[in-house]
């Protein structure tokens, strides 16, 4: 991760990066769309949320996609679907042990983000998950990420000014 790479977030968040480990995504414009941050922020923060997305970009087009409801009919769906039920809490477990291998945080044992495993509480955190380890991980997250289609538009998105 490069100085500018945290310039950018900063842009980005309105704020400093707290606890970030790497860029974990970026996006079509090589600026970080989302980063790995620790179990436990600097400041003692228990935080369970690994993967977080920075792109304002990409988070208003999520924004988008759970204020029609999407999140609701997947919960939904992961009660009546079982293979799609059993895929999401494979994610869930993974989340979790790749978490517990960077530091073990007693208050965020066993809690992942974004409703993981259960139910779907935030698409920003599960798109997260699937930008960063890639496609076939996360099964609601890569939903997402297709639902939002061709969501680059190939113009800059201002991170390089």
């Amino acid at each position: 991760m490069t100085e500018d790479d945290l310039r950018i977030l900063r842009e980005q968040l309105g704020r400093p990066a707290r606890g970030v480990i790497e860029v974990a995504s970026r996006c079509p414009s090589g600026h970080p769309n989302v980063v790995k941050t620790e179990p436990r922020l600097p400041d003692g923060t228990p935080f369970p949320t690994m993967y977080y997305l920075t792109c304002p970009r990409l988070a208003s087009e999520i924004g988008t996609l759970e204020a029609s409801g999407l999140m609701a009919e997947m919960s939904q769906r992961l009660t009546e679907d079982d293979e799609l039920a059993a895929h999401y809490r494979r994610a869930h477990e993974s989340y979790l042990a790749e978490r517990e291998a960077i530091a073990h945080v007693p208050e965020i044992d066993g809690i992942t983000a974004g409703g993981m495993p259960t139910r779907v509480k935030c698409l920003h955190v599960l798109v997260g998950h699937s930008l960063a380890k890639g496609p076939d991980v996360n099964p609601l997250g890569d939903e997402a990420l297709a639902l939002l289609g061709d969501w680059w538009d190939g113009n800059s998105c201002g991170a390089d000014a």
